[in-house]
């Protein structure tokens, strides 16, 4: 099966979600979660996270969705969680390849922003000045790859792919 989340991901933050709630909302198709529990659940993170400027939300939510599809529960054991890490890091590897970081602040180095909780307006001119469609483009790009590479074992709780 062919997965190309990239074009929702950028439409949704092009009307408005957080870039954290774009990436998580678009793929609701394989969370098995809602267009509204995935905005709610990433709400926290856009602006790397809380606009604190750490994490970058792109980042944060692509973590979510690969916890989501292949993360551990309750009884796993250590070589469960040390291959859940090792694939969010690669992840993030591949995110930083790309972008030389996932930390918001320097992803977005250069431009006045702030970490004050007060959004900032989504005006034309924030949407040419900020790069934030790219981030969102570029976590959509290596989960669809990801995806692809790795089909979803099936579970109750998760749609797969296999």
């Amino acid at each position: 099966m062919e997965y190309n989340h990239i074009a929702q991901a950028e439409k949704y933050f092009a009307e408005g979600m957080n870039c954290a709630q774009a990436v998580l909302a678009a793929f609701s198709d394989v969370t098995v979660f809602d267009k509204e529990t995935s905005m709610r659940l990433a709400s926290s993170f856009g602006g790397g996270m809380g606009r604190m400027r750490e994490v970058c939300g792109t980042c944060s939510a692509m973590f979510m969705v690969a916890g989501l599809l292949y993360g551990y529960g309750t009884g796993s054991d250590d070589t469960e969680k040390k291959a859940h890490y090792a694939r969010i890091q690669q992840l993030a590897a591949e995110f930083k390849a790309e972008h030389d970081t996932i930390i918001c602040r320097e992803l977005l180095k250069g431009l006045s922003v702030t970490s004050t909780p007060e959004p900032d307006k989504r005006t034309e001119q924030y949407y040419k000045v900020r790069p934030c469609i790219r981030f969102v483009h570029t976590a959509a790009e290596i989960l669809d790859r990801y995806l692809a590479e790795h089909p979803v074992p099936c579970r109750e709780d998760a749609a797969c792919t296999e």
